[in-house]
């Protein structure tokens, strides 16, 4: 049986075996090492490869167009080195273990993603992250890659003295070289795990919001640029110049082209137009037939509404018909020089006034049969062009646009919509008071507004189903806003958070002022709970109680959603020197190494880290088994069977063979001499062919 590797994957590697499927000729190889650690270690010629690249003879480097800063080859490094680290599951911590989609990771975020590089690759729909925003006080991620590969392979499998957060004072020279170096290598990670048609949207201040726009572009492709959206906060009245209450939300998709080909256009329901349809629901049910009578009460309910309501802005939605609300619009041709044909009126038989611009439809045909629909009303008589209608819910072949394009042949059952514009407003304070009512006193100064989040989520989704991930979870807002968007429209959307485990007691240490009283409240509220003072432990404690308060609200009594969340933590490995081969040890040495798995590790921490080493899924359902007397792990059924006692009988290798698992793992040392190893994959030959059997 073959042993794991239970590293993630080498993307070095990966990138070099991928240029040689294209470019064969342009991989190196080379011999390192002395004596008995010599191997075979390939490269690339990038001289080469810019000569099979290049029309043209190639001769020294050539000038482009770019983004560089001191340390982006330690940031793409970061991105490509493999980790030894491995996700250990917390049971106790979780809410609906067994059942959850959804996912909190607890521990350094670009170790996280490169954990679930194999689970998650292609497969999340829309990343949102509000990562820190380089204002000269915010802690940084610190990553020191300016080491040899293989010290940073031995020092990855180890614990980090101290907390990996740095203060970024805007005196350091390489103030926005380090912010650069920390985010660089995540958003090359993040990629990966974006679906062909995924989103990220990332918030910004205008600190970094430069040299963001410029990394981003290099990472997803300038191309791939959607919006620089502005999400106005409100107004500072002590600031000397300007106030500047502001930020903005980057948005970039894995790929525009794609986007396009397949006709993907985002709109959203216009706001308040769902109460007033609710409102005409309830006249159309309390008044029947009698259109004018639901139009008389709908105009008195419009005028009591106040100005601040949305739904005022849609007051014109007055007349009503079988269809609904509905409002009258011009029927001529946007800009002029439109079409003109006679268009008889009904009952004087006359040909109708042309409107100046001409007709709002290019043809005869495409006006009659609005006309057939009943969506074009006629005056008293000839004298004046007729009008449009125009329906809140509009109906089948009804056009919506304002300009004669493919737009009007759209069919649809929807509320009115719009595209969204590239700015929005809403207040900060709204989220804090939401936030301070949930968790029962203030514990963060700038959390983000859930509500706004999940608008924006929804926006994006385009009603579709997907993974969203979030690994600058801070106070958890992402999560929320997942919860409530599922809540409002039945959407099916796993949510996947990471936050590092950063200590409440340093950050109290670095606070001052107002900052102070909240920090020191965010510590009372954790350590009455029993968990550490972390930002983590917050972060969960707001999914927790978001979740249930969801679940007791009347407003979604049909919802029975998943709000829970299986919590993971990036530890070191199980296993005790993951990092050395057979080939680097001493004879001597290989006795003491006959079980290479720590002590203090349980079953379910060797399998989730077999689990993310096969790529599977984090949140497949687990079962316990009792076989022969030894623990059996059944993971989805029948999608991995794990055995990790000391012992494994024949009983126990009959029981998960008989079952013809995908896969089936074992603890190496658990068989006692090679006969018995034999004997097993002699089982598994003849009664499950197909298994793919290892050992760790």
């Amino acid at each position: 049986m073959e042993k794991l590797n239970l590293n993630s994957p080498d993307l070095t590697e990966r990138n070099i075996e991928t240029i040689a499927e294209l470019f064969p000729t342009v991989v190196t190889e080379c011999i390192v090492g002395e004596g008995d650690q010599r191997r075979i270690q390939k490269g690339v010629d990038f001289d080469l490869l810019r000569q099979e690249l290049s029309q043209y003879v190639v001769e020294g480097q050539q000038e482009r167009y770019q983004l560089d800063w001191p340390g982006k080859r330690e940031a793409l490094f970061a991105a490509n080195v493999p980790t030894a680290k491995a996700l250990r599951p917390r049971r106790d911590e979780s809410v609906d273990f067994n059942t959850t989609k959804n996912l909190v990771i607890e521990g350094d975020n670009l170790e996280a993603l490169k954990l679930l590089q194999e689970s998650y690759l292609g497969k999340v729909k829309l990343i949102y992250i509000d990562p820190p925003y380089n204002t000269g006080s915010d802690l940084l991620y610190q990553d020191d890659f300016a080491i040899s590969r293989n010290e940073f392979l031995e020092r990855s499998g180890q614990a980090r003295d101290g907390v990996p957060l740095v203060a970024n004072k805007d005196t350091n020279g390489r103030f926005h070289s380090d912010w650069l170096t920390m985010i660089y290598p995540r958003l090359k990670l993040a990629r990966r795990l974006l679906t062909d048609d995924g989103v990220i949207l990332i918030s910004i201040d205008d600190s970094e919001q430069a040299s963001l726009r410029h990394v981003a572009d290099e990472v997803f492709g300038a191309r791939n640029f959607v919006a620089q959206v502005v999400w106005e906060k409100g107004r500072k009245n002590d600031a000397k110049f300007f106030s500047v209450g502001h930020e903005y939300v980057l948005v970039y998709v894995r790929s525009l082209p794609l986007l396009r080909e397949q006709g993907t256009k985002w709109r959203e329901e216009k706001p308040g137009a769902r109460e007033i349809w609710d409102k005409y629901l309830s006249l159309r049910s309390q008044h029947g037939n009698e259109d004018y009578a639901i139009e008389k009460d709908i105009t008195q309910w419009f005028s009591a509404l106040p100005k601040s309501d949305p739904s005022k802005k849609w007051a014109r939605y007055r007349r009503i018909d079988e269809n609904g609300p509905w409002r009258d619009r011009d029927i001529s041709w946007p800009g002029g020089d439109g079409p003109r044909y006679e268009v008889v009126h009904p009952i004087t038989k006359h040909p109708c006034k042309v409107p100046e611009a001409g007709w709002r439809y290019s043809t005869q045909t495409e006006m009659q049969r609005q006309i057939d629909l009943g969506l074009v009303v006629f005056r008293e008589d000839h004298k004046e062009p007729p009008f449009r209608k125009a329906h809140l819910r509009p109906i089948t072949g009804e056009s919506q646009s304002e300009s004669d394009s493919e737009e009007d042949e759209e069919e649809s059952a929807d509320l009115a919509t719009q595209v969204r514009g590239s700015y929005f407003y809403k207040q900060s304070q709204v989220a804090v008071r939401h936030l301070r009512d949930l968790m029962g006193a203030k514990v963060f100064n700038n959390p983000k507004d859930h509500v706004e989040l999940a608008r924006l989520f929804e926006y994006v989704l385009d009603g579709s189903d997907g993974i969203v991930m979030d690994f600058f979870a801070g106070s958890g807002s992402t999560a929320e806003a997942v919860f409530d968007l599922c809540a409002r429209t039945g959407q099916n959307c796993p949510v996947v958070l990471v936050q590092l485990p950063e200590s409440l007691e340093d950050n109290l240490r670095a606070a001052s002022g107002a900052a102070r009283t909240t920090i020191a409240n965010a510590i009372r509220l954790v350590e009455s709970l029993g968990r550490p003072a972390t930002i983590a432990e917050l972060t969960k404690e707001r999914l927790r109680r978001a979740g249930a308060r969801l679940i007791q609200e009347d407003s979604h009594p049909r919802w029975t959603g998943d709000v829970g969340f299986r919590s993971l933590t990036v530890g070191t490995s199980s296993l005790t020197d993951v990092l050395r081969t057979p080939d680097q040890l001493e004879q001597i040495e290989l006795a003491f190494y006959t079980d290479s798995i720590k002590q203090d590790r349980s079953a379910e921490d060797l399998l989730f880290q077999v689990i993310v080493d096969w790529g599977l899924e984090l949140t497949m359902p687990i079962a316990s088994e009792t076989v022969d007397g030894r623990e059996v792990l059944v993971v989805d059924d029948n999608a991995l069977i794990a055995c990790f006692s000391e012992t494994v009988s024949s009983k126990v290798v009959d029981a998960i063979a008989v079952r013809q698992p995908l896969r089936a793992v074992f603890r190496d040392s658990s068989f006692a001499t090679d006969d018995d190893r034999i004997n097993a994959e002699q089982v598994f030959a003849e009664r499950s062919p197909a298994t793919d059997v290892k050992t760790i």
